[in-house]
């Protein structure tokens, strides 16, 4: 018999003995996993009553939770402060997520296609950058709004740009190249605290400098601690003035943080002094995160 088909049928036998192994170990894992869910159900049963304390501190952590009465909206002082400095000036918003930085650039952006202006929005990334487009195109008309990103090129005369901060750092250096001018008004810099990253902050600084000054800059940041030195910079590289809007305080929308158990007993992360919950490390004692693997182990074999 010539080498080459007994190499072949050889082949053939293997891969049959592969299929009939792969079927028998599926049929183990079909009758294994029930009797696995079965006993890791009851275990975890038995564990997971909740005490009367902890109950009580989950009713603590959910209350308030939900959507909030409507109410008339009243701009905050910051908002209308930053709205007015960005028709002479370049403007800094430093607040805390939730607090609003977004309406500001929404009227403005408003108030700039109303008199037949241009901007360009920008963010550092695309799942980001995606969202504000569909957000825009739902508030000022699809036909307005154009992306721009590496993936997608949509619009791209549009009045209202949203791209990737790279992208619109790649159209100032092609507007130097040529000799002509980027075609906006108004560029929002979102999470303009990216300037200082390691590796992309440079994106930020080159956009920032090369910005022709009758272009107004508004940036928008939840976490520059050195706002009037950044400021600083800004106007010493632009030559231009830049206001420093803030608003202090804490983040209006409070942030709570909960352990889920893998009974699905939901515990408060910290308790009422601040301090880490005890039940939680109760919950992950070695003995029972030895009975866990125990259980792995038994289904592996």
């Amino acid at each position: 018999m010539p080498r080459y088909s007994r190499d072949k049928r050889n082949s053939e036998q293997k891969g049959k003995t592969k299929d009939v192994s792969r079927f028998r170990n599926r049929r183990t894992e079909r009758t294994a996993k029930p009797k696995l869910a079965a006993n890791s159900s009851q275990t975890y049963q038995q564990s997971g009553s909740q005490t009367v304390s902890n109950a009580r501190a989950v009713e603590r952590l959910l209350a308030g939770i939900g959507t909030p009465d409507r109410k008339p909206f009243v701009p905050d002082p910051f908002q209308l402060e930053a709205l007015a400095a960005i028709e002479t000036e370049d403007v800094l918003v430093t607040a805390p997520t939730g607090s609003g930085k977004t309406w500001i650039a929404r009227e403005e952006i408003r108030r700039l296609l109303e008199a037949g202006k241009r901007t360009w929005y920008t963010t550092p990334l695309k799942a980001l950058t995606n969202s504000k487009y569909e957000e825009f195109s739902q508030e000022f008309g699809a036909e307005t709004v154009g992306i721009l990103t590496g993936d997608r090129k949509e619009n791209a005369e549009a009045p209202l740009i949203v791209g990737t901060t790279e992208i619109y750092r790649n159209q100032l250096f092609d507007a130097l190249r040529r000799g002509e001018t980027v075609r906006t008004d108004l560029v929002i810099l979102d999470e303009a605290h990216y300037l200082a990253d390691e590796e992309r902050g440079h994106v930020w600084e080159e956009a920032i400098i090369l910005s022709p000054p009758r272009i107004r800059l508004l940036l928008l940041s939840a976490t520059i601690g050195n706002a009037e030195e950044f400021a600083s910079w800004i106007g010493e590289v632009r030559g231009s003035k830049v206001r420093v809007v803030s608003r202090p305080g804490a983040r209006p929308v409070e942030l709570r943080a909960a352990f889920l158990a893998p009974d699905l007993q939901l515990y408060p992360l910290f308790d009422e002094q601040g301090k880490f919950n005890a039940a939680i490390e109760r919950l992950v004692q070695p003995g029972e995160n030895q009975s866990h693997n125990g259980r792995r182990d038994r289904y592996n074999r």
